[in-house]
């Protein structure tokens, strides 16, 4: 479902005047809800943010045993790591399973990562590394500054060049696999999908197969040659919802370059904890981003982190306690949209790491207390994408419908009135 309408012209467009409150009946059935991981820290969320500050001493890698590769395979800042050029991530995939992986990533240090030790500045360029393997290749030399070896504990400056040159068995991460996919639309140059929730979208540890780029190379072997077969961009694991695929490098890094400029709108629709006046009077969050001091898994608001704005387009009342948003990402952090909201008190139910006791309102019957808690996964879902087409340079706006598990929990806590 594509629409040809001037972007600049469409109410969703980035810098257009926010939405109107809504009431159930308005939903539109193809709206949905995207998931962002913020930091559900009790003890951290209400802070100012001068007491929520990274650590900046000295330390070395983190341990494997407090790292998780698992937790963050597909959950990497869109503009950050896929929104790469020439100057970037390229991943040469070579053929048979067992074969070695070639990575060439280049990065350029900027104003806000100058002072940071490399190791630890490594850690957040390629988290889809170790950081025992990061170590590795700073002491190897497949890690280097401007060209040169240096030591974990140099501090990078601005403009310094960190090259990262690798070969890694591939575990089978680049296989083909026979996996269904929901395809929204399709032609020479792109891809859309809906992505069901519980699918990862790339390889990973943990993750060697099942991938979204795993079925992407079953059904599109051409994938193979692009850079991450393709993708643009990528949703959590545990969220639904609407990807776009370059199917020729020149669509891909155009895609990219207009989700580092903005023309790319997302958004997203989730229930939270919360009541439509509260949430009314903070329709645009813009609270910067950053991995958690002590709990590296988990992103929380700290002024020494990155830019983060997201913007409530619509409230959808469920009762006096919960609503359905339309939220719209102006900027991709990690976790942004799940952070955000978990940071104004009203965290998106079902979500394990940044919800807890506040998804929990009072006035809540046994049926609506029991659908909370056993909720599964973060009711957020990736419903409403818009972007230029790379080669026609029409505009296209393209929309999934919200899953039904979240479809159902909304219709629970709103006494059964919510329809779609």
């Amino acid at each position: 479902m594509s629409s040809a309408s001037n972007l600049q012209n469409n109410p969703n467009y980035p810098n257009h005047p926010q939405g109107q409150d809504c009431h159930a009946s308005d939903v539109p059935k193809t709206q949905q809800n995207q998931r962002d991981d913020t930091d559900h820290d009790a003890s951290l969320e209400h802070e100012p943010l001068e007491t929520q500050t990274s650590s900046t001493q000295d330390e070395g890698l983190y341990d494997d045993a407090e790292y998780d590769d698992t937790e963050y395979d597909d959950e990497l800042d869109d503009e950050e790591v896929l929104a790469f050029d020439d100057e970037a991530a390229t991943v040469a995939h070579s053929g048979a399973q067992g074969d070695a992986l070639e990575v060439s990533e280049l990065h350029t240090v900027t104003q806000e990562q100058a002072g940071q030790r490399i190791d630890k500045l490594a850690a957040d360029m390629f988290t889809e590394h170790s950081r025992a393997q990061l170590q590795d290749w700073l002491k190897s030399g497949n890690l280097t500054v401007n060209d040169h070896n240096e030591k974990a504990k140099y501090r990078v400056k601005v403009g310094d060049i960190v090259r990262l040159e690798a070969k890694l068995e591939q575990h089978g991460s680049d296989q083909p696999e026979d996996i269904k996919l929901d395809i929204i639309y399709e032609d020479d140059s792109v891809i859309v999908i809906n992505k069901p929730v519980g699918m990862v979208v790339h390889p990973g540890a943990g993750n060697w197969s099942g991938t979204l780029v795993n079925g992407l190379l079953y059904h599109y072997p051409n994938q193979a040659h692009l850079p991450r077969a393709g993708l643009v961009h990528r949703i959590d694991k545990n969220t639904s919802g609407l990807l776009v695929i370059g199917k020729t490098k020149a669509a891909q890094l155009e895609l990219q370059e207009q989700l580092k400029d903005k023309s790319v709108y997302r958004h997203y629709q989730c229930v939270v904890a919360g009541d439509a006046p509260s949430l009314a009077r903070q329709r645009t969050i813009d609270a910067p981003i950053g991995r958690h001091r002590t709990q590296r898994t988990k992103m929380t608001v700290t002024s020494t982190g990155k830019t983060a704005i997201t913007h409530i387009m619509k409230i959808t009342p469920l009762s006096d306690t919960y609503s359905l948003l339309d939220v719209r990402l102006e900027t991709g952090r990690t976790h942004q949209i799940r952070v955000h909201l978990s940071h104004i008190g009203h965290p998106i139910i079902g979500d394990d790491i940044y919800g807890n006791r506040q998804q929990l309102r009072a006035g809540l019957t046994p049926e609506q207390r029991q659908a909370i808690q056993s909720f599964p996964r973060q009711a957020l879902h990736a419903y409403k994408l818009g972007f230029i087409h790379p080669e026609t340079g029409e505009s296209i706006e393209l929309t999934a419908p919200l899953p039904q598990d979240i479809v159902e929990l909304a219709h629970t806590l709103s006494d059964g009135s919510f329809t779609i």
